[in-house]
Formats: structure tokens, C-alpha cells, sequence
């Protein structure tokens, strides 16, 4: 599965959140691959594409991060597995 996250800094937080960032890279837990990251350029916001077979891996991922952080995740399809969907 592909997955698109969204996240956000906490206002309070965003100088823990950097901190932590330049430490450890934010890199995703073993079972998820980061395809491509991007960061807005004000810095409050971020975006994420991963691959995984297990949404609690990418759950993990988010947990490791929600004390300094708020996100979104939204699972994604790809052109051709949305064709096979609309194929019926």
C-alpha cells in the first residue's frame, strides 16, 4: 500500500521537533518505505509518500512523532490499481 502523510508542528513544539529531526532524520520504522519526503517552505508542514504491507507500520511511524506533531495519512491508489478498480 502507498500512503500519503501530512504532517504539522505543534505551534509549542517546533523547536523539539526540529531538534529531533536533525538527530535521527525522521526515518520510517522497519516494514515502511519512504519514497519521497518534501517540507513547505514556511517549515510548519510536511508530505510524505511510503510504501508498506502493514498500516500499523505506518501507524508506528506517526506514534514515534505525535508528541511533536499532528498528521494526516491517506492511503493512495495508483493509476492502474484504480483502473482494475473501475474494470469491476
Amino acid at each position: 500500500m502507498h500512503f500519503i502523510t501530512i504532517w504539522t508542528f505543534k505551534p509549542e513544539q517546533s523547536k523539539d521537533a526540529i531538534e529531533r529531526f536533525k538527530a535521527t532524520g525522521a526515518m520510517p520504522p522497519e516494514g515502511v518505505t519512504m519514497l519521497a519526503r518534501w517540507h513547505d517552505v514556511a517549515g510548519n508542514r510536511g508530505f510524505a509518500i511510503s510504501e508498506c504491507d502493514d498500516a500499523v507500520a505506518a501507524s508506528k511511524w506517526c506514534h514515534e512523532w505525535s508528541d511533536l506533531l499532528t498528521f494526516e495519512v491517506i492511503p493512495v491508489l495508483s493509476d492502474e490499481q484504480l483502473g482494475a478498480v473501475l474494470a469491476g
